[in-house]
């Protein structure tokens, strides 16, 4: 039934994307419209020009988000051409690329991505590793200090709140929940942030707490920033962390499991997490974890790291198969083994801090979209990822979905599907 329905989403999808691309000059169609082909099976790409006039186009197929990039100008005669006609015999990805001087078009396809695994070895002492952090973390005692917002009112409280924490840094960002809300009766919803420093993506709010606590019948929603960064000061405070101490951040500690960046991140997650459900309004059972790109991966990241998360939306998600670089393929963002330092010490300290192996036996449901032309979080490393899942899955892979939600013609269909389909399985949650 999970196949079944994930296939007709892709009709619709697929129908959609033609009809509207129609209108430009440019259109790629592939054989499958969904992107997805098994092993074997033809893929097939035509390129459509409706300007006559033009009478050359460049080409350029990328495999596995990799350096292997074949180029080739085409002279184009008539307004079709076939520019790739090949099948595959293992787990492989391809981007295709048709510029002109005015324009680009781009699609992206996948063949059995059901069967892409990380490309470094799971430690043997992940779980210990980990349950010893979460035991140093939880033998401190909790500290909390929230301060009410002005945008509190109307039924609802949202607090600046802190949260003390080994990280080293504490958790903080913003919590909002129902003033009245009875014992054991709201959902828990975390929201965590996209890469950078200062950009307002990176920033708690408490508006985007409180949209989330009156969802439904009301939840109790933390907006946490990934670097227990203070909230609501000026513009100068987070310049300087992103020219200071949080410059690169992502490349921190890359050789050592102990000083590694992420260590600390992941460690305010469940540190929140531990504060939300210790929360008497918490039903005990529904906590989702909602993020984007560097969210995404925090979000998987929660699912695989506390058992008691039983819902993800990561989209685009990063800190998935770092080592897929190390396999003939790109990684995941921030693409570690890319960088400068010690190979060898980087394989033996960065699998504890990659979600592809945090999530091994999760059982939380996850919902992900995964842009086949993204070179930022590729599509094979965000399948190397969720396929160590045990849990539901529900993927949305979107042939024309780079890094960024599309932002040309193809916005209205990416709303009116992809995206619609996410809102939908939040409000259906929340209920």
């Amino acid at each position: 039934m999970k196949t079944i329905r994930h296939l007709l989403l892709f009709a619709i999808l697929s129908t959609c994307i033609f009809a509207v691309a129609l209108g430009q000059n440019i259109v790629l169609k592939q054989s499958n419209e969904s992107g997805i082909y098994k092993k074997g099976q033809k893929v097939r790409v035509i390129l459509f020009l409706k300007d006559h006039a033009v009478d050359s186009v460049l080409v350029k197929i990328h495999r596995n988000h990799g350096d292997q990039v074949s180029e080739q100008k085409i002279k184009f005669i008539g307004d079709t051409l076939q520019i790739f006609n090949e099948t595959f015999n293992e787990p492989s990805s391809v981007i295709f690329e048709a510029s002109t001087k005015t324009e680009t078009a781009s699609i992206g396809s996948i063949v059995d991505p059901e069967q892409f695994t990380p490309g470094t070895n799971r430690p043997k002492d992940f779980d210990q590793f980990w349950n010893t952090e979460k035991k140093t973390l939880r033998a401190l005692p909790i500290d909390v200090k929230k301060v009410s917002v002005k945008e509190s009112g109307n039924g609802f409280n949202c607090f600046d709140t802190e949260i003390n924490c080994t990280g080293p840094k504490p958790a903080r960002g913003y919590y909002a929940k129902p003033a009245m809300a009875k014992p054991k009766s709201l959902p828990i919803v975390l929201l965590v942030h996209a890469a950078g420093v200062k950009g307002s993506w990176c920033r708690s709010e408490p508006g985007n707490a409180l949209r989330y606590a009156k969802m439904g019948n009301g939840a109790l929603c933390f907006d946490l920033n990934a670097h227990g960064m203070l909230n609501g000061q000026p513009e100068e405070y987070y310049a300087n962390l992103e020219n200071g101490e949080l410059k690169n951040y992502y490349l921190q500690g890359l050789e050592s499991k102990n000083d590694n960046y992420f260590r600390g991140m992941y460690l305010r997650l469940i540190r929140t997490l531990d504060f939300l459900a210790n929360q008497p309004e918490w039903d005990g059972k529904r906590i989702l974890v909602i993020g984007e790109s560097q969210g995404g991966g925090q979000a998987l990241v929660a699912a695989g790291i506390d058992k008691r998360v039983s819902a993800v939306i990561a989209t685009v998600p990063a800190m998935c198969d770092w080592g897929g670089t190390l396999v003939g393929r790109k990684g995941g963002w921030p693409q570690p083994f890319e960088s400068k330092g010690d190979t060898n010490k980087m394989k033996a300290a960065l699998p504890y801090f990659d979600a592809a192996h945090m999530l091994k036996g999760s059982k939380a449901s996850i919902l992900t979209e995964i842009g086949l032309i993204d070179v930022t979080c590729p599509s094979t490393s965000v399948y190397a990822a969720i396929n160590q899942s045990s849990g539901k899955k529900i993927i949305f892979t979107v042939p024309y979905r780079q890094h960024h939600a599309p932002a040309n013609y193809l916005k209205e269909t990416w709303e009116n599907t992809v995206n619609k389909h996410r809102e939908d399985f939040i409000s259906n949650y929340l209920k």
